[in-house]
């Protein structure tokens, strides 16, 4: 039996089909053979499921149809009268021409190939192969073509991003990322508020980058210093000022003349101190501890807490006039569960990164694995995810046990071992459509899956 008389199997690819629209009939292929029998039965197949396919017996045939048209999938004989196939896509690569290309042959060897991969080629089969063989290439090749222009949108998204150091496509990170750049070019102050872990350190460090501020950029832990220390940390001190004070000691706002100021967990600090700051912000000078002199700064102040801090001055904890001078712009961070269409590229980057930081080799990522961590709530935000992935590179896990082992992982935060994959599908789906309110297109962009499959599993769950 000739075994290119069997049809072509159904391969159904769930990044090739959305919304009941067959991508592949909007793509075009260029087959390229000697053989007039080869040419009639790729066509005949090809036909069923692209919208153009055109033939060529030769080279010089192939590049005037080439020249007139665009083709996304090039299959070509590597033996062609006159010009080989391999000598006609050296022409090819040399206009950086945007094809994928898959070489056919009944005559390999080593080298061959070697020079067919080299070239660029995405798939290379052996003559004679069957049906099934030659629509999983394709079907192949059209796989690594979407993620490649998928990869590169992500790469150019994240450069533009990358000014601003958070890494991400939600619109909670977009609209962060336009209000950094909006608000960098001025001198008022700025308060950061966000849970602890969402970078609101990185934020400040931004806000400067961008600020076009010609000094340092300073950064102080408000609650990290003893209530008795933070007013020399900050503002300096005289000879003899206090016990141990030896030699006089510039501040940390003198270190920051010019430049920027961040003063972390703001809550934190002892109200004496809030009165000495809200003083240098109105009158733009400081006096260090036991100085009667006055000294004269530019510095721009970037405050941020984790705390309510209308709360706080309610409770009478934190001054209602410094509030209000720290208050001029504002950005609120958003935690990691309210963005957790970001946790994919994310994790990558923290893995390629530490990988090759700690010269290990990267852990090979399941599905089980993001779904795992697309579930879990992350209480420590960024931060959390980056221990995470720090410890699974260290003890040779996968993401998804190291959420398991995590200590602030609670029973109710994931599955245990034993669930099946489904299960976890099915609970990933619906949290993310409870956050979209129900709106089940938004719902499916968040989840990358055409709307008409969330609502075929919706209606296999019973939930519409």
């Amino acid at each position: 039996m000739n075994q290119f008389t069997a049809g072509p199997k159904s391969i159904e690819s769930p990044d090739i089909v959305e919304d009941g629209v067959d991508r592949r009939k909007l793509l075009s292929v260029l087959i390229v053979d000697d053989e007039p029998g080869i040419r009639r039965f790729l066509s005949k197949a090809l036909q069923k499921r692209f919208g153009l396919v055109e033939v060529a017996e030769d080279a010089e045939q192939a590049e005037t149809l080439r020249q007139r048209c665009h083709f996304d999938v090039i299959i070509a004989d590597i033996r062609l009268p006159g010009l080989s196939g391999i000598e006609w896509m050296e022409q090819v690569r040399a206009e950086a021409a945007d094809t994928t290309v898959i070489f056919m042959t009944a005559y390999a060897d080593m080298d061959t190939a070697i020079h067919a991969l080299r070239l660029g080629a995405s798939d290379f089969l052996l003559k004679p192969f069957r049906t099934e063989q030659m629509m999983a290439a394709v079907e192949r090749c059209l796989g690594h073509r979407q993620v490649a222009r998928e990869n590169f949108v992500l790469k150019r998204q994240v450069s533009e991003q990358f000014e601003t150091g958070f890494i991400g496509e939600s619109p909670p990170i977009r609209q962060l990322c336009e209000v950094i750049k909006r608000v960098a070019p001025m001198n008022s102050t700025v308060l950061i508020e966000g849970e602890s872990g969402t970078g609101k350190e990185l934020a400040a460090r931004a806000i400067h980058r961008l600020s076009g501020r010609e000094g340092s950029f300073v950064a102080v832990n408000c609650g990290a210093l003893a209530p008795e220390l933070l007013e020399s940390e900050l503002f300096g001190h005289a000879r003899g000022a206090f016990t141990g004070a030896q030699q006089a000691r510039d501040g940390l706002f003198v270190y920051a003349n010019g430049g920027t100021l961040f003063l972390d967990e703001i809550g934190e600090m002892p109200l004496p101190m809030q009165t000495r700051l809200l003083r240098v912000l109105e009158e733009r000078s400081l006096r260090p501890v036991g100085s009667n002199r006055e000294i004269p700064v530019d510095v721009r102040i970037v405050a941020a807490t984790n705390k309510q801090l209308e709360s706080e001055v309610e409770a009478g904890r934190f001054r209602e006039d410094l509030y209000y001078r720290l208050n001029v712009l504002s950005l609120r961070l958003p935690p990691l569960r309210d963005r957790v269409e970001d946790i994919p590229l994310l994790a990558a980057y923290f893995i390629e990164r530490m990988a090759r930081e700690m010269g290990v080799e990267p852990p090979e990522f399941r599905e089980s694995d993001l779904l795992r961590m697309l579930d879990y709530n992350w209480p420590g935000n960024i931060r959390e995810l980056r221990n995470v992935i720090e410890r699974c590179l260290l003890l040779g896990s996968t993401p998804g046990k190291c959420i398991l082992s995590h200590p602030a992982v609670q029973s109710d935060d994931v599955e245990e071992e034993g669930v099946r994959l489904d299960a976890v599908e099915k609970r990933h789906i619906l949290k993310i459509l409870r956050l979209e309110k129900g709106n089940k297109s938004a719902a499916a962009r968040k989840l990358g899956i055409a709307r008409k499959t969330l609502e075929r599993k919706l209606k296999e769950w019973g939930e519409q």
